[in-house]
């Protein structure tokens, strides 16, 4: 119901697709949602009391290549908390990061990501002001990547800005070598006649 909200859209649709359970097991259990007063009476949105018990994470970066650093951090990443919401970079901030025009639109990297495992929600990310999203999603957690060049304070202090209070959980990688920029300029030629 929480991804439902951040997106606008019917919860009762998306839970039905990310959950695969039938209408009356939807139902049971939006009622005990209700009882426990997690999920108000309108059956679509979650109650203050309800937010507060979720742990949401947020992560970010660019998302061109996916390879097997992107899979840990992100595992590790939902590991922290029960949602994860990715933010992709948009076209242009990701140009401004990696030096180089992205191989795939945000468009299609938000359908990427959105479509691994571990992800609850992508979102494409705000131009210019990270902390937009940030408060769009109100996470608890902000995990940085290992090689993502935003400084902790420079993110806590974002935070304290926007009034929230949420951690920043710098992730490590097994995998420190493996990068999408490294990726395309080894095999950018012979895959795409770079």
């Amino acid at each position: 119901m929480y991804v439902c909200q951040i997106q606008n859209e019917s919860s009762f649709d998306l839970l039905k697709k990310k959950t695969r359970l039938d209408t009356n097991q939807i139902n049971t259990k939006i009622d005990e949602l209700i009882e426990n007063q997690l999920v108000s009476e309108n059956r679509t949105t979650l109650t203050q009391e309800g937010r507060n018990s979720l742990s949401v994470v947020l992560a970010g970066g660019v998302f061109d290549i996916i390879h097997p650093g992107h899979i840990h951090t992100l595992n590790a990443a939902k590991e922290l908390g029960d949602i994860l919401v990715v933010v992709v970079a948009t076209d242009n901030t990701a140009v401004k990061m990696k030096k180089r025009k992205p191989l795939h639109s945000q468009e299609q990297r938000q359908e990427l990501v959105n479509s691994l495992k571990m992800v609850d929600l992508c979102l494409i990310g705000q131009e210019e002001n990270i902390f937009k999203t940030v408060n769009h999603v109100k996470p608890q957690i902000i995990a940085l990547g290992y090689d993502q060049a935003h400084q902790e304070k420079f993110i806590t202090e974002g935070c304290k800005k926007i009034e929230l209070n949420a951690k920043v959980a710098r992730l490590e990688s097994p995998i420190p070598e493996s990068s999408s920029s490294k990726i395309q300029k080894e095999y950018g030629e012979s895959i795409h006649g770079i």
